[in-house]
């Protein structure tokens, strides 16, 4: 099982990958994204993406300001305004 994730800002395309699983800062609370996640669209506040490559493995942080997060059949997508 893997989760196509792509973290977008509005210069380039920083990451487009599978991986397991990813946790989006939201700005009504965090939610985890795994494969097969329901259809959702969330505004993103400053934090951290925490991504998880494979099940059991440490999670990789990503340090995001603003923007939204989008699930949907093809997997998540994270538009942010800074990525880094």
């Amino acid at each position: 099982m893997s989760l196509h994730f792509e973290l977008v800002t509005p210069e380039r395309l920083v990451r487009s990958e599978a991986v397991y699983m990813v946790t989006v800062p939201g700005t009504e609370g965090d939610f985890g994204v795994l494969e097969g996640h329901a259809p959702v669209m969330s505004t993103i506040r400053d934090g951290e993406l925490s991504v998880v490559k494979a099940p059991g493995a440490a999670p990789e942080t990503i340090r995001i300001e603003g923007g939204f997060a989008e699930v949907n059949a093809r997997g998540l997508t994270v538009l942010a305004e800074k990525a880094g």
